[in-house]
């Protein structure tokens, strides 16, 4: 039996890495504030460690959203695999030559483009989604605010977040 509601629970889970940031941030700051002086130095380091846990966690919260939604995402050996009742894919993540948002679609979709393939929509909203941000953090020159802000406040139609400048041509690599 459970004390906590599933809505409540749903959300720490979905903010997990800031409360552990903010918890450690805590703890570092008092260590630094109040620990002997030879070790207060630590609790600086500490702190200054939480502090990038707390900042990223508030980025991967706002990242997360509903996972009840269509399909399933794996990321595995630098691929996504979406597997869907109507559609599915796979594309490398280092062939990834364009990364888009569509909020046409209920839900919205996140647009993977590889040279040489179909398109790969994945419901931002699909099982197992919250992992396409590990996957876009790794694309060169994406910034991750831009992708929070495109989910926060959704364009009127398709809108291209990232493009491979440098796409190397096919069988190039």
């Amino acid at each position: 039996m459970s004390f906590v509601r599933p809505e409540a629970r749903a959300a720490l889970w979905r903010w997990r890495e800031a409360i552990t940031g903010a918890c450690a941030l805590g703890f570092g700051l008092w260590w630094a504030l109040t620990g002997a002086a030879l070790t207060r130095w630590i609790g600086v380091v500490v702190a200054l460690a939480a502090l990038a846990l707390l900042l990223a966690g508030v980025q991967r919260g706002r990242f997360r959203g509903q996972s009840d939604g269509m399909g399933v995402v794996r990321t595995d050996e630098g691929q996504v695999a979406y597997f869907g009742p109507l559609s599915g894919g796979i594309v490398a993540f280092t062939e990834i030559t364009e990364l888009a948002y569509d909020p046409s679609g209920k839900p919205a979709y996140w647009i993977l483009s590889q040279r040489g393939q179909e398109d790969l929509y994945i419901p931002v909203d699909a099982s197992g989604a919250e992992a396409l941000f590990d996957v876009f953090t790794r694309l060169p020159g994406l910034k991750t605010e831009q992708v929070l802000r495109v989910m926060a406040h959704p364009p009127a139609s398709k809108t291209v977040l990232w493009t491979r400048s440098s796409a190397p041509a096919i069988g190039h690599h």
